[in-house]
C-alpha cells in the first residue's frame, strides 16, 4: 500500500461528495492514518459520522484556514496529540456566491480580497505554520486542489478562477522553498464534479456535458479518481516531482476546442 504507516491531514472535508473524501477514501485504502479538519462546531456529530470508516481517524474544528493564529492554534495541538504528519491535503477554498454569478468585471474589493484569502493564502500559511511547528516529516508532501479555471476562461468561476491561478502560482514558490528540506509541494488539478462548491457555478451541468463530449476519454472523473492521483502524489512513488499542476480530468485540459 503507498501510504503505509503515513499520517495524513486532510483540510476542508464537508460531505461523502466532496473531493476531499475521496481523497481521505484513497489515502485510507493505502494505509494512511487520518487526520481531518473542518468547519463549524456544530458540525462535529455529521464530521464524525463522515468519518467514522476511517477506523483511527481524529477531526478538529477549525474556523479559519486563512487566520494566522487559528492555524497556529490548531496544529500546535494536532501535532501534541498525532506527532509529526506526512503528508497535508489542502481542499479549501470560497468566494461569494454574486462574484460568481455576475460578470468578473463587478467583482467588488472585498469579494476578490476573500476569495483569493481563503482559496490561495490559507495554503500558504498552511505551509509556513506547518514548518514553523516543525510538523511534517522529512520527504512530507503537501498536496492543494485546483481547476481548469485558472488558465482558461470558463463562464461562472469567475474570481475563483483568479483565486486558482494565485494557488498554482503559490504551489510553484513554495515548492522552491521547501526543496531544500525535502518538502514537496503539488496540486492535481481536477475534472468538474458534483460537489457543493460546484453548486456556486452557474449551469454547471453544461460543464460536465461538454467534458463528457469533448474530452480524450469522453467521460467525466470521480472523487476517487482524483483521490487516487492525491495518493500518488502523497506517497514515495511521487519523490521527484514538486511544483507541478497534475490534470485529473479525462485531458480535457490539452483539447483546442
Amino acid at each position: 500500500m503507498l501510504l503505509e504507516g503515513k499520517k495524513i491531514l486532510i483540510m476542508g472535508i464537508r460531505n461523502k461528495w466532496s473531493i476531499a473524501f475521496g481523497i481521505a477514501k484513497s489515502a485510507y485504502e493505502n494505509g494512511a492514518k487520518l487526520i481531518f479538519t473542518y468547519m463549524g462546531e456544530e458540525n462535529k456529530e455529521k464530521i464524525e459520522e463522515l468519518t467514522k470508516e476511517f477506523e483511527g481517524s481524529k477531526s478538529y474544528v477549525l474556523d479559519g484556514a486563512s487566520e494566522d493564529e487559528l492555524v497556529k492554534t490548531v496544529f500546535t495541538k494536532i501535532k501534541k496529540e498525532n506527532g509529526k504528519v506526512d503528508g497535508i491535503v489542502h481542499a479549501i477554498a470560497h468566494a461569494n456566491t454574486e462574484d460568481l454569478h455576475n460578470d468578473f468585471i463587478y467583482t467588488s474589493k472585498e469579494g476578490f480580497s476573500h476569495a483569493n484569502d481563503v482559496s490561495a493564502y490559507s495554503f500558504v500559511l498552511v505551509a509556513r505554520i506547518a514548518k514553523e511547528l516543525d510538523m511534517l516529516n522529512e520527504n512530507a508532501s503537501l498536496v492543494t486542489l485546483t481547476y481548469h479555471g485558472s488558465t482558461k476562461v470558463l463562464e461562472g468561476y469567475n474570481v475563483m478562477g483568479v483565486a486558482k491561478a494565485a494557488l498554482e502560482a503559490s504551489v510553484r514558490y513554495l515548492a522552491d522553498n521547501l526543496g531544500k528540506e525535502s518538502i514537496r509541494v503539488n496540486a492535481v488539478s481536477a475534472g468538474p464534479i458534483k460537489t457543493l462548491s460546484a453548486k456556486g457555478i452557474k449551469d454547471f451541468s453544461s460543464v460536465l456535458t461538454v467534458v463528457e463530449e469533448k474530452s480524450p476519454l469522453h467521460r467525466n472523473v470521480t472523487t476517487i479518481q482524483v483521490g487516487n492521483v492525491a495518493t500518488f502524489l502523497l506517497s514515495n512513488m511521487s519523490d521527484a516531482i514538486t511544483g507541478q499542476i497534475i490534470y485529473a480530468d479525462s485531458g480535457y485540459n490539452i483539447m483546442g476546442i
